[in-house]
């Protein structure tokens, strides 16, 4: 059968982070299936990976059921060591890294081939922090499968189009050993932290090495795994630990499997990442707040400042106005073509966020991600509401988070900030002003990075981005046709390639494989079981593919 996944509709965000799960089931879509390599078709059938998926799911179970928020040490521990059971159990040697009492995982497959190209695979096993009452379940680290229905009780339309957004969609528990024991409806979706975000992907890895070994067929690359254990925490040490580990790690190339796939749901390969910076900007007033009724009008007002100050770094199209902060940014004409090829629907985007036109940053969705961003994520003063008073504050703070891009380093952006704060007339103190500060500065502010990274990339004609893109055409294609897949040269979010590439200078790409409607990072967080299918098969298919000389 020919593997053709349903559209979730035209969505051009690369990341949904919505309780609103909009992907309607196919009605003539009775089973998820993938057409394999060609070179593999007769040995490695799409009945075989879902079968060996199937008898997975019972220990998929048991991996979800371990929390694993990074803050734990305990716990990621206990996710640790069941790893290393599970890949051992495969073939594989293992071993942890010390990691301040946060073990990263490495493994590498037992069969090692002196005339192939060596893989190195990174996945993470840590999950973001939870709040329980928010799920729509007893527990996040209890896995439960659901099947969606309307909630006016009629049967789901058969596809998704904007004009049914306002059909809202429910999920209804049902018995999740179905999945162990039946005919698997590929729209069924199990709930659970991490089922997406990255779990998922690791059982999708140790289930194609069991559809190998059911097979009798080895891998045509040598394969080693790196699990890392704080990515959501930005994966503080993973640099020096990648240092200390040169020769364990040595590889040809890197593939990471993280994030979601295009909305289209074609195959997606993904070249680059932005960074991260945060940045704490404060505004100061007076010593205390101060009795507005007695000071208003006199004392400037901190809170009034920052919002000046902040208003001044952006213009009414979304540009950043601070001086020079595009300027690193060189896309080719070539690049621009690739970006313009993703099948991004702006119409459908815009009216599922809900706002009436884009910034205009760049000419579209993907264009605008490859430039630094700069994003006001909170703001803070004095209390409001029921908790208000009177007063005029005696600081304002906003946290920035910039997204870096290669040439715009988290120091590049912030030197660029600082000197437009003082521009504006601006003093910049080294936090909270002493006596003599206030005395000779009218306008004082701190800019602080709290913590930084770099952006990460490689060129969309590298050979592991080719090597990738051919195979994922193969193993999806149909009557010997490649299928179409979606080549994003860098995406908003990111991943700590930079420490990880840097440390080990190799080329990587990003094959996501999950549904791009998982709610990662968020409530109610799930993997649709099609798409476990999915990347269970282009994970065989990558692994039988050999990499070029």
């Amino acid at each position: 059968m020919v593997f053709k996944l349903p559209k979730l509709g035209a969505q051009g965000a690369f990341q949904m982070n919505t309780r609103i799960l909009m992907c309607g089931a196919l009605a003539a879509f009775s089973c998820l299936s993938a057409m394999p390599n060609r070179a593999q078709s007769d040995t490695i059938s799409q009945e075989l990976i879902e079968r060996t998926a199937q008898a997975n799911f019972g220990e998929f179970f048991e991996m979800l059921s371990l929390p694993n928020d990074a803050i734990n040490a305990e716990d990621i521990r206990k996710n640790a060591d069941w790893l290393e059971a599970a890949f051992r159990k495969r073939g594989f040697t293992t071993q942890q890294l010390p990691n301040n009492g946060k073990p990263l995982v490495f493994a590498e497959y037992g069969r090692k081939n002196p005339n192939v190209r060596t893989i190195l695979f990174y996945i993470h096993f840590d999950g973001m922090p939870v709040l329980p009452e928010q799920w729509s379940q007893k527990s996040p680290w209890t896995p439960v499968l659901k099947k969606r229905v309307a909630n006016s009780g009629a049967t789901p339309p058969p596809t998704f189009t904007p004009s049914r957004v306002s059909v809202q969609p429910y999920w209804e528990e049902i018995d999740r050993n179905r999945l162990l024991t039946e005919k698997i409806d590929p729209e069924w979706r199990l709930f659970a932290r991490s089922s997406s975000d990255d779990k998922g992907p690791i059982m999708m890895f140790l289930t194609a090495f069991d559809a190998l070994k059911a097979a009798g067929i080895e891998p045509a690359i040598n394969v080693k795994l790196l699990l890392d254990s704080e990515e959501e925490k930005g994966s503080p040490t993973i640099g020096v630990i990648a240092k200390a580990n040169r020769d364990l790690l040595k590889a040809d190339a890197i593939v990471i499997h993280d994030g979601p796939m295009h909305a289209s749901n074609r195959p997606t390969i993904v070249f680059g990442n932005r960074g991260n910076t945060v940045v704490q900007l404060a505004v100061y007033g007076p010593k205390s707040p101060l009795h507005s009724g007695h000071y208003g009008n006199y004392v400037p007002n901190p809170a009034q400042r920052l919002a000046t100050l902040l208003a001044s770094m952006k213009d009414d199209d979304g540009r950043v106005t601070v001086a020079g902060y595009y300027d690193s940014v060189k896309l080719t004409e070539s690049e621009r073509s690739v970006m313009s090829a993703v099948p991004d629907d702006t119409a459908a985007l815009l009216k599922r966020v809900g706002v009436a036109k884009p910034e205009a940053v760049g000419r579209n969705l993907q264009e605008a991600l490859q430039y630094p961003s700069l994003n006001i994520r909170g703001i803070e003063s004095a209390a409001i509401g029921d908790k208000g008073a009177n007063i005029i504050p005696n600081k304002a703070v906003a946290e920035l988070d910039l997204r870096t891009t290669p040439g715009a380093s988290p120091s590049y952006l912030a030197d660029l900030i600082e000197k437009h704060l003082i521009v504006k007339g601006y003093y910049l103190s080294k936090g909270e002003p002493t006596d003599e500060e206030r005395e000779k500065y009218d306008k004082i502010a701190s800019l602080t990075v709290r913590r930084g990274s770099d952006a990460a990339f490689t060129p969309l004609n590298s050979p592991v981005g080719a090597w990738v893109q051919d195979t994922l055409a193969k193993t999806f294609g149909s009557a010997g046709e490649p299928a179409k897949t979606v080549r994003i040269r860098m995406m908003g979010g990111s991943v700590p390639t930079d420490k990880l590439v840097g440390a080990l200078d190799l080329p990587f790409v990003i094959v996501p494989l999950v549904n791009p409607d998982n709610n990662q990072h968020s409530f109610d967080e799930n993997l649709r079981i099609g798409h476990f299918f999915y990347g269970t098969s282009a994970l065989v298919g990558l692994l039988r593919s050999p990499l070029a000389e």
